[in-house]
């Protein structure tokens, strides 16, 4: 297993000694605040040391879904209103030295209004962007009660799968996680494509603007 795993391992297994289910809304929380805190080990180590090695009834599934969801709109609510606070002042202040101006801000918004149900909720079912779909939501003022409703029925199925695959796993459950990496990678990679393609255009755009 990677260092930087082992680590956050380290860190679960005493959280879930000392906390118990708490621990998984603790945790799945910190992951949503736009803290890359991986649910593809907070989830099965759930169900692994909290179902599975307690001889709990496969039934304690559900629960364990259900917890990491709340967990993830807890945490998702923190960072869609600090984006939501000062997402807008900032980019209002600073975006033409990141490319974005407020126009495309307000653009952001009216697209957040007609299709943010659907990014919010699939972006929840993704390694690596259901952490920050936060950020955008809020700076874009997504109806709070719609996002949080997509936050949570989009996460209750990944939590709910993690913590089957750590319960059908057992102390292997680190095999589905070997299983998992490769797409994060893919999916990252991704990003940063469209990120530098968005730079480059946004410069392309504003020099074509500045020579008229």
């Amino acid at each position: 297993m990677h260092g930087i795993e082992t680590w956050f391992l380290n860190i679960i297994t005493n959280v879930y000694d000392v906390m118990g289910w708490p621990g998984v809304v603790f945790l799945m929380g910190i992951e949503s605040a736009a803290i890359p805190f991986p649910s593809e080990l907070i989830m099965p180590l759930a169900g692994w040391l909290l179902i599975e090695a307690k001889g709990e009834s496969a039934w304690m599934l559900a629960m364990a879904g259900f917890y990491g969801a709340l967990g993830n709109l807890i945490g998702s609510w923190v960072a869609y209103w600090i984006s939501l606070k000062g997402g807008r002042p900032l980019l209002k202040k600073y975006g033409k030295y990141v490319l974005v101006t407020q126009h495309e801000v307000e653009r952001a918004e009216e697209w957040f209004q007609k299709y943010g149900e659907l990014a919010v909720f699939a972006s929840r079912l993704l390694p690596v962007v259901r952490t920050f779909i936060s950020v955008p939501a809020g700076i874009a003022r997504m109806n709070i009660w719609k996002f949080s409703f997509y936050t949570f029925i989009g996460s209750y199925p990944w939590s709910l799968g993690l913590a089957y695959g750590g319960y059908k796993l057992g102390e292997n459950w680190e095999d589905m996680r070997a299983v998992m990496r490769p797409f994060d990678f893919p999916i990252a990679g991704i990003i940063v494509v469209v990120v530098i393609w968005f730079i480059y255009h946004r410069i392309k755009t504003i020099r074509k603007e500045g020579s008229h």
